[in-house]
């Protein structure tokens, strides 16, 4: 077994080559692979010692709490929902977007404010589902998720495809945790189809990862 230090913007590649886990940190993720080359199209591959790979998961997975409202955790763990929190559970083996990284945590605190009752919320780049997770447990009204990778997660009606193929204004909210190039690229796409907006993935003129929020709420 090996593993290869990557940045998080390698996390569709890394699966695509069959990575047996991610290790997600702050700004940048452990890949592990069983074949040495394989590894070696990301980095300088380094020898992982013998780990009990089921026990590892479990302890690398444990609750957080997210914003003001949300529970986090993996289907496998069975601590107690605590008072007035929603249970957000998510498999942190299957796509991107398992809660670790500050911005998908910065996308969650955001859409506590701006996700009401009956609103319609498009999960731009889904991933694993996790936002299109928490727009319903906020009480949306509908939700629609698509992604440009076919095996995203399917938590809602979803397509393949991105913002552009949208209709003007036919969501109250939409939410994008991407990467600066994309968002930047597809900026008046997202203005054009919501009136409020919560774009993330990328950093701040300081480094630090960043949410930008606009919009009518």
């Amino acid at each position: 077994m090996y593993f290869v230090v990557a940045s998080p913007d390698a996390l569709a590649e890394l699966y695509e080559a069959g990575t047996t886990g991610i290790i997600e940190h702050d700004g940048w993720v452990e890949a592990f692979f069983e074949d040495r080359e394989i590894a070696a199209r990301f980095g300088e591959p380094q020898a992982a010692e013998a780990t009990d790979w089921v026990q590892h998961t479990y302890d690398a997975w444990p609750p957080m709490l997210v914003g003001e409202r949300f529970f986090l955790v993996a289907p496998w763990r069975t601590e107690r929902t605590p008072p007035g929190r929603l249970r957000l559970e998510i498999n942190p083996g299957l796509q991107c977007g398992t809660g670790q990284h500050p911005c998908t945590r910065l996308c969650l605190a955001a859409m506590e404010r701006m996700v009401r009752p009956g609103d319609s919320v498009l999960d731009v780049g889904t991933g694993s589902g996790i936002l299109t997770i928490a727009a319903k447990l906020l009480g949306a009204g509908r939700v629609v998720a698509c992604d440009i990778d076919a095996d995203a997660a399917r938590e809602a009606p979803f397509f393949i495809g991105s913002v552009d193929a949208v209709r003007t204004r036919s969501f109250d909210v939409v939410v994008a945790n991407i990467s600066e190039s994309v968002i930047e690229a597809m900026h008046d796409e997202f203005e054009r189809v919501a009136s409020r907006r919560i774009l993330s993935g990328f950093q701040d003129e300081t480094g630090e990862w960043t949410c930008v929020t606009s919009g009518d709420f």
